[in-house]
């Protein structure tokens, strides 16, 4: 049986570090171009097979060298791919600029992620899951597609809803958990989201529309959960920041990791800040991914 399933995007990442972001029409000087693998479905999948959960993908890459680089990676970190299809698209791509302070900006070529069609979740019951994790770097009509054939098999919906869109209140509805950051809750509920007081009142708005428990993500402010019974916050780890891409991936695959493990929702909370700082920690989205020993140890020195 598989602990998660994942139902989501498989990238290359192209990233360039830059003493500050470009303004428009703007050249600067960057350092090397290096290229890492990514994706947020790929890359909250591999966040948690390493913390030693058994994690499946579907998805799609093309046929170049691209794909033939990604499905190797995800088997390396024990992945099963057997339902990852190849396509005639090009792999997606992420062109990504890194500043000084590890802030980053990202443009999108979905490529072969477009392709990825309700039908290929009819595959979804040969895994067996019990967690069924979703982004919105596929086809929408796929995500809504997979979020209730997870609710048939009896799996648990995590949904993260990044990029920042406009949901149906169907798949909201489908997800046990709802996984925004800031940016993405202001989108989806319409309220302005400036602080912890302010992400609580735009959760509560998604409560009304049948989602049944929020976790905010907050960056360096941690996370904060909400239920229609309470909220509550959840502080940050303090580190040093060199590069936030993947965090959010990184608090994602080690709360739903934490939460099979029979955690508390605050616990699993806890256990994803350890593994979001962490991540910033590192370059790229992957290699900054950190192992269950890693975040057990982080978690144990700083009590």
């Amino acid at each position: 049986m598989t602990d998660i399933l994942v139902v989501g995007s498989i990238n290359i990442d192209l990233v360039v570090r830059t003493p500050r972001l470009p303004a428009p029409g703007e050249t600067i000087q960057g350092e090397d171009l290096a290229t890492f693998p990514g994706g947020k479905g790929a890359n909250q999948a591999v966040a948690a097979a390493r913390q030693g959960t058994n994690v499946a993908m579907i998805g799609r890459v093309g046929k170049d060298l691209y794909g033939d680089k990604l499905i190797e990676n995800l088997r390396n970190n024990k992945i099963d791919t057997s339902l990852v299809r190849r396509d005639e698209a090009a792999t997606g791509t992420a062109l990504i600029l890194v500043d000084a302070k590890g802030q980053n900006s990202i443009v999108l070529s979905p490529g072969a992620n477009n392709k990825v069609v309700p039908e290929d979740v009819e595959a979804a019951p040969l895994a067996k899951p019990e967690l069924v994790l979703l982004q919105l770097e596929i086809p929408l009509e796929t995500v809504i597609h997979a979020g209730a054939v997870a609710r048939e098999l009896g799996a648990k919906v995590l949904l993260n809803p990044a990029p920042a869109r406009t949901l149906p209140d169907e798949l909201l509805a489908n997800a046990d958990y709802v996984l925004p950051n800031e940016t993405e809750l202001s989108l989806l509920s319409s309220e302005p989201v400036h602080d912890i007081k302010s992400a609580e009142t735009a959760a509560r708005s998604l409560l009304g529309r049948g989602a049944q428990t929020i976790v905010v993500t907050l960056g360096a402010n941690g996370s904060l959960i909400v239920t229609k019974d309470r909220a509550t916050h959840v502080p940050a780890f303090e580190v040093q920041v060199v590069d936030t891409t993947a965090a959010g991936d990184a608090f994602i695959g080690g709360f739903a990791s934490a939460l099979l493990l029979g955690l508390s929702l605050e616990e699993a909370a806890q256990y994803g800040n350890a593994c979001g700082a962490l991540a910033t920690t590192r370059l790229g989205a992957q290699p900054s991914l950190p192992t269950r020993e890693e975040v057990e140890r982080f978690i144990a020195e700083r009590g």
